[in-house]
This record gives structure tokens, C-alpha cells and sequence, in this order.
């Protein structure tokens, strides 16, 4: 099988398992947890499952960036960079790395100070309520991103004149 095709394969398949799960965390999880009678059982109940949903998104963004550069180098793409008619490749590399940020570095420190006994003071049901929304914010950017990539990818370009 041709490399580029494989990368491509990969590619998509990542930020399937990626973005669907980010969509299933903010729109089934997120909504059940908040409707739960005790909000400190359901937040012990979110870090367990955050916990291990992280080791997903980990391996599905690694191969996400890894298959997204692979393909920018072996099409020696990058004069897309700085074109904005590419805006969505701009989209693609910031949403990428927010949520490599997110996943690599912001996620484990938090699972670090709850096992050193830093934990919320109060969770409350508004608690689940604003992590749905930034969620929820961060599934918007990450569909967008999706829809610009596909359409620009097949030829759907803002004119550059």
C-alpha cells in the first residue's frame, strides 16, 4: 500500500476516534453526570473515566500529528502555510496542538494534584455544566475544522483574489 494512502488512512481514522469522542464526552457523559444525585460521586466518576478516555485521545492525536506531517513533508505542502485560502490547515495544526497540550500535559498534572489530595472545594451539578460548554466549544472548532479541511481538500477554496 502507497505510504501517502496509508497516512491518509490513518489520518482519518484518528480524528474519527478522536473529535467522536470528544462529541460522546459532551453530549452523553457530560449531560449523565451532571443529572447525578451526588456531584462529588459523579466527579470521582469523570476522573476515572477521563483517565482512561485520555489514553485513547493521547494515541489517536499522536497519530494524528504524526500521519498530518508525514503527509504535509511527503506532499511538500507547506507553502499552504501562508496562503489563507488554507485557513483550515492553520485550523488543523491549533486544534492539534491545543488538544496535544491538553492531553499531554494540562490533563496529567491535573490527575497528579487530585492524587496528591488537591481537589475542587464544592462540585456542584454547574460544575459538569461548564465543562460540557467548554466541550462543547471545543467540539464546534474541531467539527469546523473538519468541514473546512474536507471541502478545501476537494477543491472548495475561498478565491484568493
Amino acid at each position: 500500500m502507497d505510504e501517502l494512502v496509508l497516512a491518509r488512512v490513518l489520518h482519518v481514522l484518528g480524528v474519527v476516534l478522536w473529535i467522536g469522542g470528544v462529541a460522546m464526552v459532551t453530549f452523553v457523559l457530560l449531560p449523565s453526570l451532571a443529572k447525578m444525585q451526588s456531584p462529588s460521586e459523579a466527579m470521582v466518576f469523570f476522573r476515572q473515566f477521563r483517565q482512561k478516555f485520555a489514553a485513547q485521545a493521547r494515541l489517536s492525536t499522536l497519530v494524528v500529528g504524526i500521519s498530518g506531517f508525514y503527509m504535509i513533508y511527503a506532499l511538500d505542502i507547506w507553502h499552504r502555510f501562508v496562503q489563507w485560502q488554507y485557513w483550515w490547515m492553520h485550523a488543523m495544526v491549533l486544534i492539534w496542538l491545543f488538544f496535544s497540550v491538553m492531553l499531554f500535559v494540562m490533563e496529567p498534572q491535573g490527575r497528579k494534584q487530585a492524587s496528591a489530595g488537591a481537589s475542587p472545594s464544592e462540585v456542584s451539578a454547574a460544575t459538569f455544566v461548564k465543562i460540557q460548554r467548554k466541550h462543547l466549544l471545543l467540539l464546534v472548532l474541531g467539527l469546523l475544522t473538519i468541514a473546512g479541511a474536507v471541502a478545501g481538500s476537494h477543491g472548495w477554496l475561498i478565491s484568493g483574489t
